[in-house]
């Protein structure tokens, strides 16, 4: 349907609320985002149009001032403005009036609003796409351009962020940090008037991307408060940002972080900003589902049951015999793998990280006969056979740099800063764009590859583009989107994981594009809890690899138990990242059982609820998976640390059905941790029986784990 302009827009899906209404014929504003009003009349919403007026007060504007989904300064907004740019030192204070609005609400929940605004002083035109999806996830982005019949210079476009205002009772912050090998570590802060801006200039999303901005009520925990947050879904430059003028106005807001200059239009050209996604929920659990929500209602989205991943690379690394890589396949075989990787070194001059990058060849030396023999023994096993590649990075130590220096993301006449002995690619640059699809496509063709590990292992610094050395962000992420969908349809059938230095590529725009992120290099899984705790917050588990690596970290140095390492990676897309030939049998027919394990719960935790409990002491955690119709789920109980107190106190377990009754005992082969205490409490070794809403509120009494232990329970509804 086709709503008038004058008339407020009012979409409801999932429990989720948007009324937006272009008012005294600007582009729209929001008016109400959060809790589902209900029905409501076209004379409800023009109420409660009026009544949402801010009033004036003395020494400021004399008009209302509103945060349009474009705040525009010209409109009076004195926060960041949405669009930031000019055209030789004018249009650079556009007001937009709103010449078009069109209203469609989907019959299965939410809708659609296209708005468009044109400024002819400016000689700019912009278009606005809000969506709110049957999940409750609301997503919007814009569009600027000059009409093609317009007789104007080219307009630099410095920035295009999207807004969505929060209420006044939103009082605290919450987003992630980190840094390689400790991704996602959550921060908080309170929302006080000024600007919380996380600015991300690294050229990919980074180890310190906040994931989701999110603004709630005080105290706000897994399951509790009013929360709202917001995702830019960008693999480049972004900002994210929360902002509360003196005025008590307050938005949430983001797009990309464009560098000087990046971005120019002319006449019939146009530059469309990344989605910003925004939720709206009862604690960070709730935010979590909505995305979870989207994403496995995506066509695309992976729906065989994934696969068990053997991943060469802290077994072997860049000694690759085929004696010993068959030797692992056969092992990995016997203890249920289902997808064997040849991560790095299998291309030419590759016998370290210090060379070879970009010669996409399979090295002769070492693979005389091709990849052909290991494939063979692979997929013989019963195996899909995967690889490893890195196509947007070079080492200056390649036949191709050394052919094209001219194909690296350079600017001001010099190299930039070398990370880890390499360069970038510059992919907006034809011909090594042409030659990298080439060396895929081929790869592709002559092997029955069913998985490229796509990593991406270093920042954009000086990322120049072309002989002038122009800024080359905003082309470059563009150009590896095209790639990878090139790719994808001249190969419909290879599943790529986003890896990028471990979890430093991970935004809902790669996903568009991807099966599978690889959640961090870090495989220590007293890291790891932490890092998939938080990563949970935006992608389901389903997507997210997690391996169980050798006892002894590599990383860390610390020595873990095989059930602390395996009951870690489980929940998630399980794999092995160990050399499991130096194993014998005893620990293989304990590996053998955990993946096993894996296998029967996979259903469950790749389609289920992520639950996590709110705790009071921070030395241990809660984590789980319930089933969507909540008859079955699986808890893991973590001990991370030494507690303070002797006595543990009760395991409260969340998301189960109040008024079903549940059993809950002990998940084997993750029964059998090492207790602090002399005496387990009886239920653990028996079993018990209470309904889900004395298991949510009263709970169990929790065992006394040693630190570094995790115990997983089975919680199944009883049939009355």
């Amino acid at each position: 349907m086709t709503q008038p302009a004058a008339e407020p827009v009012h979409l409801r899906a999932a429990g989720v609320s948007v009324v937006l209404a272009a008012i005294g014929g600007r582009l729209p504003a929001v008016l109400h985002w959060g809790a589902d009003l209900g029905e409501l009349t076209a004379a409800d919403l023009t109420e409660l149009a009026d009544a949402g007026v801010p009033a004036t007060v003395p020494n400021d504007l004399d008009q209302v001032t509103r945060a349009g989904i474009i705040a525009e300064h010209a409109a009076g907004w004195n926060g960041r403005p949405g669009l930031a740019g000019q055209r030789a030192g004018r249009a650079w204070s556009p007001l937009f009036t709103l010449i078009d609005l069109d209203a469609e609400h989907a019959p299965d929940g939410g809708g659609r609003v296209l708005a468009t605004g044109r400024d002819p002083q400016a000689g700019l035109d912009v278009h606005l796409e809000l969506e709110l999806l049957p999940s409750g996830l609301l997503r919007q982005r814009a569009t600027v351009a000059i009409p093609a019949d317009a007789d104007a210079e080219p307009f630099v476009v410095d920035g295009l962020a999207l807004t969505l205002p929060v209420p006044p009772v939103a009082t605290e912050l919450f987003d992630l940090a980190g840094r390689w090998g400790r991704e996602r570590a959550p921060q908080r802060a309170p929302f006080v008037v000024g600007i919380h801006s996380r600015e991300n200039r690294r050229g990919r999303t980074g180890p310190d991307a906040p994931l989701i901005l999110a603004a709630g009520t005080a105290g706000f925990g897994f399951s509790d408060g009013e929360v709202w947050a917001v995702h830019v879904a960008w693999s480049g430059n972004h900002v994210t940002y929360a902002e509360r003028l003196s005025t008590g106005a307050s938005v949430l807001g983001g797009g990309e972080l464009l560098l000087p200059g990046e971005v120019r239009i002319g006449p019939g050209e146009s530059y469309t900003g990344p989605w910003v996604y925004a939720a709206h929920a009862t604690g960070l659990d709730g935010i979590a589902s909505r995305f979870h929500t989207m994403l496995r209602a995506r066509p695309h989205h992976p729906g065989n049951p994934r696969p068990v991943v053997m991943n060469t690379w802290e077994a072997v690394y860049f000694d690759h015999d085929l004696d010993r890589l068959v030797e692992l396949a056969r092992v990995g075989a016997d203890v249920g793998v289902e997808r064997y990787v040849l991560d790095d070194g299998w291309f030419r001059h590759r016998r370290s990280d210090h060379a070879g990058l970009g010669d996409w060849y399979v090295d002769e030396g070492v693979w005389p006969e091709g990849l052909h023999p290991l494939v063979r023994e692979v997929r013989q096993r019963g195996m899909e056979f995967g690889l490893w590649v890195e196509p947007e990075m070079v080492n200056p130590d390649s036949d191709l740099a050394r052919a094209h220096p001219d194909w690296i993301l350079q600017t001001g006449g010099r190299m930039p800063i070398p990370s880890r002995q390499q360069q970038v690619l510059d992919l907006a640059h034809p011909d090594a764009y042409a030659y990298i699809l080439e060396r895929l496509d081929a790869l592709l063709t002559e092997y029955p590859i069913s998985y490229l590990k796509w990593d991406h292992n270093r920042d954009l610094v000086d990322a120049g583009h072309g002989p002038d050395g122009v800024p080359g962000v905003h082309a470059q992420t563009r150009a590896v989107y095209r790639l990878i969908d090139e790719v994808r349809a001249r190969h419909p059938g290879v599943e790529i994981e986003s890896c990028s230095s471990g979890g430093l590529r991970v935004d809902l725009e790669i996903l568009e594009r991807t099966d599978r992120i690889w959640g961090s290099d870090m495989t220590d899984p007293l890291e790891r809890q932490q890092i998939q705790r938080w990563t949970a917050q935006l992608i389901p588990p389903e997507l997210v690899g997690s391996h169980v690596a050798a006892p002894r970290s590599h990383s860390t140095a610390r020595t873990h138990d095989l059930s602390f390492r395996a009951g870690t990676a489980l929940f998630g897309s399980f794999g092995i990242e160990w050399d499991v030939t130096a194993t014998g049998p005893e620990e293989r027919k304990e590996l053998a059982a955990w993946v096993q394990l894996y296998k029967d719960v996979r259903g469950l935790i790749h389609t289920g609820s992520v639950v996590r409990g709110d705790q009071h002491d921070q030395s241990f955690a809660l984590h789980g998976a319930v089933a969507p119709d909540r008859s079955d789920a699986l808890y893991a109980l973590v001990q991370l640390a030494t507690p303070l107190t002797s006595v543990p106190g009760q395991l409260r377990l969340p998301g189960l059905d109040p008024d079903r009754r549940y059993r809950v005992t002990v998940q084997p082969p993750g029964d059998r941790p090492s207790l602090r205490q002399r005496q387990a409490p009886a239920w653990l070794g028996r079993g018990v029986e209470l309904p889900g809403r004395v298991l949510a509120e009263a709970g169990l009494r929790a065992p006394a784990l040693n630190p570094e232990q995790l115990l997983l329970l089975r919680v199944t509804e009883v049939a009355r």
